[in-house]
């Protein structure tokens, strides 16, 4: 969720909440005021009756207190000398029809005698200011949310409009290339210090990946000379006849060291470019033309351990991906497949749309299963294996947000590969 549509969710939650407490008390006040000028009137009609009494000692239902209905009873025996007010429904005179009274209801004495005097006034018209007034006030309330909704996110939009501009171009920024990050000036001081910094960083990591590459270049041309030199020299003294078989001995070790010294550089140093994506060249591949393509590589390998291939290829797999990363993707997991595979074993490539799988039959994994993708982790022991074909695999699949895992099941290795489809993942 943008950081924009959530704080319009909580400004929009907060002044409904806000708007309907102010509403409830709104309407609570209205109610109380409309209740306390009726009561107000209600005992001036109580005082004016009080008056008439004093005057006249008796009550004959005249037409004086037209306005309200009053109702005189005598009663018997004690009585309350409170006043009580209370809502009632009652016949209204006017029509036919019950509506609702505000009753004020108090003791008296007329002719010597108490009486019981109920004085009510119609509450009909007060209803209907209070429900104009409500409906207006929700009207009112109503259409200054949804001004102030529409104004705040309007506002926000526009101020939030750098930070997006800058998400923009940090989105197309490429370290690889020489362009320095530009970004638009801000008049607001956070954006302005966010996009100093950011153009900080970016000079940072240009400057870095440029002294990474270099290194990278220069290791692989330094180092690897030497290397080979050796392994030139150390291959010259073992075709000699003049060695003893001591010499001889100790001279292939120094061999199969400096090869394995070889590789081992060759490897951190494919990590090193793979990581930095030093890899831009890329093409849409299919990658189970080149596993068929690759395959034809390891035919005499496969001839000679009889392992019998098992084809499975239902639907191509196309990948944007660099043609190199793809071809060493492809030949590490096969070699490996190949190199822990035993004599008149099987191999199994199996294909889906966005699905890659190769499996191979084998002893049972000895080592951690969760850590056979790290570096340095091997589980044959021969000194022709540098432990990091499998790494290189999963950098690789990292690099072009592949999904990788390994599965173990009846005596059969397998390594599955999957791309996410877009458009499908929510």
């Amino acid at each position: 969720m943008k950081l924009l549509e959530k704080t319009s969710r909580i400004y929009l939650m907060a002044s409904l909440v806000i708007y309907l407490a102010v509403g409830i008390a709104f309407y609570w006040i209205i109610k109380y005021m409309i209740y306390d000028e009726i009561e107000t009137r209600l005992k001036v009609e109580m005082q004016d009756f009080e008056s008439f009494i004093r005057s006249h000692d008796t009550w004959n239902n005249n037409s004086y207190f037209v306005e309200n209905k009053i109702e005189v009873m005598p009663v018997s025996g004690e009585y309350n000398h409170a006043v009580v007010f209370k809502d009632t429904l009652l016949q209204n005179r006017y029509d036919e029809g019950i509506g609702p009274f505000r009753q004020l209801t108090f003791y008296t004495i007329i002719g010597g005698v108490p009486h019981r005097v109920s004085i009510r006034k119609s509450m009909i018209e007060s209803y209907k200011l209070i429900e104009a007034i409500s409906a207006a006030m929700v009207t009112f309330l109503c259409l200054l949310m949804i001004s102030m909704f529409m104004f705040q996110r309007r506002l926000s939009g526009k101020l939030w409009k750098p930070f997006y501009d800058t998400l923009s171009i940090i989105k197309e920024f490429d370290l690889t290339k020489k362009e320095k990050l530009q970004l638009p000036q801000s008049e607001v001081t956070e954006f302005s210090e966010l996009d100093d910094v950011l153009k900080k960083m970016a000079d940072k990591m240009q400057h870095d990946y440029k002294s990474l590459k270099e290194f990278t270049e220069n290791a692989s041309h330094e180092i690897q000379t030497p290397l080979a030199l050796i392994n030139a020299r150390v291959e010259q003294f073992i075709q000699s006849r003049d060695l003893s078989e001591s010499h001889t001995y100790w001279i292939e070790e120094i061999y199969h060291a400096s090869r394995r010294m070889s590789r081992l550089n060759q490897g951190l140093l494919l990590l090193a470019k793979i990581e930095n994506q030093q890899f831009t060249d890329t093409e849409d591949l299919d990658l189970v033309d080149l596993l068929k393509n690759k395959l034809s590589d390891f035919e005499d390998i496969l001839t000679h351990k009889q392992i019998d291939v098992k084809m499975d290829l239902r639907s191509s797999f196309q990948i944007d991906m660099s043609p190199s990363l793809a071809d060493i993707l492809l030949n590490n997991i096969l070699s490996n497949a190949i190199r822990h595979n035993y004599a008149n074993g099987q191999l199994f490539l199996e294909s889906d749309e966005n699905f890659l799988k190769i499996g191979n039959t084998g002893n049972e994994l000895k080592a951690d299963p969760e850590r056979l993708f790290e570096r340095f982790k091997k589980e044959s022991a021969g000194a022709e294996s540098v432990g990091l074909g499998l790494a290189i695999v999963k950098q690789i699949c990292d690099n072009y947000a592949l999904e990788i895992e390994y599965t173990y099941h009846e005596t059969i290795h397998s390594i599955g590969i999957r791309q996410e489809v877009k458009g499908l993942t929510g």
